[in-house]
């Protein structure tokens, strides 16, 4: 920790509110823990979990940093004590439970990979939270193989863009749905075989008509409300379904018979409160199966916009606004 400055620049949340409650302020540079490497972040990724800790409605983790931001690129510039993975100067990209708003930021080794040959700071710090989230819920919990049809909802996002890249370079069909023409083009490119403007069609007809009444395999939701009822119509037999987020509420009202009838599997998870351990098994699958893809260029982060870190209320401020494409990133140093 030598030659290290003893403040930095991180963004509290003053109180609970709009993106204007976003403050740049000074805070202490952390220090590394066993098994902790410390970052000087370059860039950090901004994603909908940080908006709703900014609303005050999804609280940090026991132990995690009230700082928010849940991925970040950067160089190594510190270890902890038992560190063997990475070494100071190595740049990194990680997942972690908080703190990446900010110039420096922990993570335990085993929630960080090495930034894949090619990629910018930028590009790298728009990866973990959204490939993590999409492996362990898609491939891990939902069991997507090679010739299943798969659904994302909010083809756009940060997650819809990554689902449909990850289950198109697996194998699978993809639809997804999107809110404006410029969003169906951009899932198009991305590699989505069946595209559909929710506010123009209904995504249950397209997708029986387009599988001969079938349905889909797997379905991605992080829409919740009337769209549980509509993801049970919309599967196939032996179909599952993984929620991830209630955009319009978490109290539907559904009728089971589709679930019973079909024999649906619905799950759904939350990834920022798991293990570290977990969160590693998740690191060490991704290296193995998608660092190739990346590398290759065949998967790519999709970069909608990027925010000096002190403007970090002006990027929350466009994640409300909806009109994004991909992923929003903030970076140090402009």
């Amino acid at each position: 920790m030598t030659d290290m400055p003893d403040t930095m620049t991180a963004i509290q949340i003053a109180a609970p509110g709009g993106p204007e409650v976003l403050i740049p302020v000074d805070r202490p540079v952390p220090r590394p823990g066993p098994g902790e490497l410390l970052v000087r972040v370059a860039a950090a990724g901004v994603n909908r979990p940080d908006v709703l800790q900014r609303q005050g409605v999804y609280p940090p983790p026991p132990g995690a940093s009230d700082i928010p931001g849940l991925e970040i690129a950067g160089t190594v510039v510190a270890m902890g004590e038992g560190v063997s993975r990475f070494g100071v100067g190595e740049a990194v990209c990680a997942l972690v439970a908080g703190g990446g708003y900010a110039e420096y930021c922990t993570v335990h080794e085993t929630n960080a990979l090495p930034v894949p040959a090619g990629l910018s700071m930028v590009e790298a710090a728009a990866i973990p939270e959204t490939f993590f989230t999409v492996w362990t819920n898609v491939f891990d919990r939902a069991g997507l193989e090679a010739g299943e049809t798969f659904l994302v909802h909010g083809g756009s996002s940060g997650i819809g863009t990554t689902a449909i890249q990850l289950a198109r370079a697996f194998g699978a069909t993809v639809f997804t749905t999107a809110g404006s023409p410029d969003k169906c083009a951009a899932c198009a490119r991305l590699g989505a075989d069946h595209v559909i403007d929710y506010r123009q069609s209904d995504f249950v007809e397209v997708v029986k008509q387009m599988t001969g009444g079938r349905g889909v395999n797997v379905i991605l939701d992080m829409v919740g409300g009337d769209y549980v009822a509509r993801n049970y119509d919309a599967a196939a037999e032996d179909g599952r379904i993984v929620q991830i987020a209630f955009l319009r509420g978490a109290k539907p009202t559904v009728d089971l018979n589709a679930l019973m009838r079909k024999r649906l599997v619905h799950t759904g998870s939350t990834l920022r409160p798991r293990s570290v351990a977990f969160k590693a098994a998740i690191a060490r699958a991704l290296e193995e199966r998608v660092w190739p893809l990346i590398e290759s260029g065949t998967v790519k982060p999709v970069i909608d916009s990027i925010f000096s870190l002190r403007d970090a209320a002006a990027a929350q401020a466009r994640m409300d606004g909806g009109q994004h494409i991909g992923k929003i990133v903030l970076q140090t140093g402009l």
